[in-house]
């Protein structure tokens, strides 16, 4: 336990045992937890750029024997020029409404988030579990402290998309974004994520914390097209300095 998680008295951290990877078949894959009662914005701040990331109360980050593919990935803010296709994504999307709130739940919510999984399970195989209240609350809504927020999308005053975010001291953190499989065409993902880069200069924030990018992943590739980037070396410890190159 790090001298920062000393501070912290309701601190418990476990791993899981080996799984399949998702990312490389080949491999076996295992995460490493730390899950708080009350995590201050600094110290979720200080997790984020060591790699690791939020779901609800519980912090994770890989540990996998033999294997360091998972980079964590963030992406300059401030020398970031908007390709051709980004811009017209941001075309595309003249008449998506957003709002920014805390993390909430609503029927809504689950709906579209039951509807955005089972679509991904038909397209790419993904596991699909429906999902009710207290699962999503306790993944998505739970310990947001004073940094979670979310981003709605709305078009013709439906809710179609749903991105879950940090504000961290230097960056904005994304953790999830579910959509409308039915608003595809808008290419809400993308669009989020650009979302995303104008909220942080607004507030002068020079990160985007993406999560993991493996090489050679496809469903991660898109990581890279927000240019330029760092990459997170290694998986430093709360009392290492972190160093992105």
């Amino acid at each position: 336990m790090s001298f920062l998680d000393k501070a912290i008295t309701d601190v418990i951290e476990f791993s899981t045992l080996d799984t399949t990877c998702s990312y490389i078949k080949s491999n076996k894959a295992r995460t490493h937890y730390k899950y708080f009662q009350n995590a201050s914005s600094t110290h979720n701040s200080e997790l984020t750029k060591r790699g690791w990331r939020r779901f609800g109360r519980y912090y994770s980050r890989p540990i996998c024997d033999g294997c360091s593919e998972c980079k964590s990935i963030r992406i300059d803010v401030a020398n970031h020029s908007y390709s051709k296709s980004q811009r017209r994504v941001i075309r595309k999307n003249d008449k998506t409404y957003t709002y920014i709130q805390p993390p909430s739940l609503s029927k809504d919510h689950i709906r579209l988030y039951n509807k955005f999984h089972k679509f991904k399970s038909e397209q790419k195989g993904w596991n699909y579990h429906e999902i009710d209240g207290n699962h999503y609350y306790s993944s998505f809504v739970d310990g947001f402290g004073q940094h979670g927020k979310e981003v709605l999308y709305f078009v013709d005053n439906k809710l179609v998309g749903v991105d879950l975010l940090d504000i961290v001291d230097d960056g904005v953190s994304s953790i999830y974004f579910f959509y409308d499989p039915d608003y595809s065409y808008l290419s809400l993902g993308n669009f989020s994520i650009l979302i995303q880069i104008d909220l942080a200069r607004q507030n002068n924030l020079p990160w985007i914390y993406l999560g993991y990018h493996v090489d050679g992943n496809q469903s991660l590739e898109y990581k890279t097209k927000y240019k330029p980037y760092q990459t997170l070396q290694g998986y430093p410890d709360m009392e290492d300095k972190e160093n992105w190159i």
